[in-house]
């Protein structure tokens, strides 16, 4: 008997990686406009007269409103409210909270009303700042709540098919809108002759908007996929035991795995992002280059992670491996990073420091590329979105705390040093490095529970077909 295979539109190749494409782009200029500032460091602190504990808690802010509670109210918003309500409404916070930061550091500002009463108070911090940091703190809401939202949409049109390599594709594209904006944002703060903050903010806000379009086009196509499927009308049929509750989260909260995979997360990613706003000085401070070039430098960094990454979600979805990767992945962190704190020091060598930052990029492609993917298997679909949001939650906790730490560890281990070139970065270096370490501990325990309990970790993500599964059955029914 031959059974009819109807396809959908995530069945046909060319639409679900049209739907990547169109998701990603939206996720490249939020990883642009991200880092826009990170390669200016000192301009900001001589033009604005930010302290590197100002410029600290500016790049802490994007992640304050998430761990205060929007990011756990964003996954239950994601699973309530599905992809298409959530995506919109996050690109739209991005767009809101690029256009207050953008005014923050403007001409326009300057010598305001608002300004004046902003600088009244917490007055180690400049007003725009305050802004910046506030505008950027809307943003960030916007930002991870597009995260989770980008993972359960690939999830959802990748299911059983080329989950990892579709992870792995969609964070190579934000890995390049890194490569990009270290390469053009100097360049564009000195395009006018006079440099100035304002044009590369303002251009990454104006691609914030295009990202805005792509992912209001996406949503057509998953409203026509959700119709094929007839996933609404299942919807309102599921029973009540099927449904998402608020009560799963602390069903979530409860696992040991989820904990193990959220602390890996927090861990590594803390010695990762806020190191990118630091690095282009670092490298300033330790190989005694202008700007331009130290972004010309590190701007290699995410490139390593965008060729490789794609290669990995294809490894992974045919022979797995994945708590191997994030093994892997943190011992390379570890000595890159012991690498910036004690040897270009003493060695400061352009060759050292490119080096040291193709391999970090490296593993920057090793444990997020088996990271993501993995979260499926061990958690229900139902309540996929909130465990994203949470692991998201708990990862944002350190990416708000550590660039302030890393702040104030950087002035404090520079006393009386105000020139922004001059700074000595050995001690935050060592506590990025630590960070790995930790990290490592947290990689080896979660391999040990997957050869213990058989969670799949180590597994290929792709299913068989329905052609195969058919041939498979009709094979077993002939002999």
């Amino acid at each position: 008997m031959t059974e009819v295979i109807r396809q959908t539109l995530a069945d046909k190749a060319w639409a679900r990686w049209t739907a990547l494409i169109l998701i990603a782009s939206m996720m490249l200029f939020a990883y642009m406009f991200v880092d826009v500032m990170s390669p200016l460091q000192s301009l900001i602190e001589t033009q604005r007269g930010w302290a590197p504990e100002s410029f600290g808690y500016y790049a802490g802010a994007e992640y304050i409103f998430n761990v205060l509670g929007f990011l756990i109210l964003a996954g239950i918003i994601l699973d309530k409210m599905g992809v298409r309500f959530t995506g919109t409404l996050s690109a739209s916070l991005m767009v809101g909270g690029a256009l207050i930061k953008l005014y923050a550091v403007s001409n326009m500002f300057e010598g305001t009303g608002l300004e004046l009463w902003l600088d009244s108070w917490w007055t180690s911090m400049p007003g725009s700042a305050k802004l910046a940091a506030f505008g950027f703190m809307i943003f960030g809401c916007g930002c991870e709540m597009a995260g989770i939202t980008v993972s359960k949409a690939i999830a959802k049109w990748f299911n059983g098919k080329e989950m990892a390599l579709a992870m792995g594709l969609e964070m190579a594209i934000a890995r390049i809108g890194v490569f990009a904006i270290f390469s053009i944002s100097p360049r564009l703060a000195d395009w006018m002759g006079t440099p100035t903050v304002v044009i590369p903010i303002a251009f990454c806000s104006a691609l914030l908007c295009i990202g805005l379009l792509c992912f209001i086009a996406f949503s057509f196509m998953d409203r026509a996929y959700d119709a094929e499927t007839g996933a609404s009308k299942n919807a309102e049929a599921e029973t009540a035991e099927e449904e998402f509750k608020v009560s799963d989260v602390a069903k979530i909260f409860s696992s040991q795995l989820f904990w193990i995979v959220a602390l890996l997360c927090v861990l590594y990613y803390s010695a990762i992002f806020p190191f990118q706003r630091y690095a282009a000085n670092m490298l300033q401070c330790n190989l005694d280059l202008d700007a331009t070039q130290a972004a010309d430098i590190f701007r290699w960094f995410p490139i390593g992670a965008a060729i490789l990454t794609p290669f990995l979600g294809y490894f992974l979805d045919r022979k797995g491996k994945g708590a191997t990767m994030l093994i892997f992945g943190a011992i390379l962190m570890i000595v890159c990073h012991l690498t910036f704190a004690l040897v270009l020091p003493s060695v400061p060598s352009t060759a050292i420091a490119f080096s040291a930052i193709v391999v970090l990029g490296i593993s920057f492609s090793l444990v997020p590329a088996a990271l993501w993917p993995s979260v499926p298997k061990i958690m229900e679909a139902r309540y996929l979105g909130s465990a994203y949001s949470l692991i998201f939650w708990v990862q944002n906790v350190g990416l708000c705390l550590f660039p302030i730490l890393i702040g104030q560890v950087l002035q404090a281990s520079n006393p009386g040093i105000t020139d922004p070139l001059k700074y000595n970065y050995t001690v935050p270096m060592l506590v990025f490095a630590s960070l790995g370490v930790l990290a490592l501990g947290f990689g080896i325990w979660l391999k040990i529970l997957d050869a213990r309990n058989h969670y799949g970790l180590e597994l290929p993500n792709i299913n068989p077909t329905k052609e195969e599964e058919i041939m498979t059955s009709e094979g077993m029914t002939m002999e």
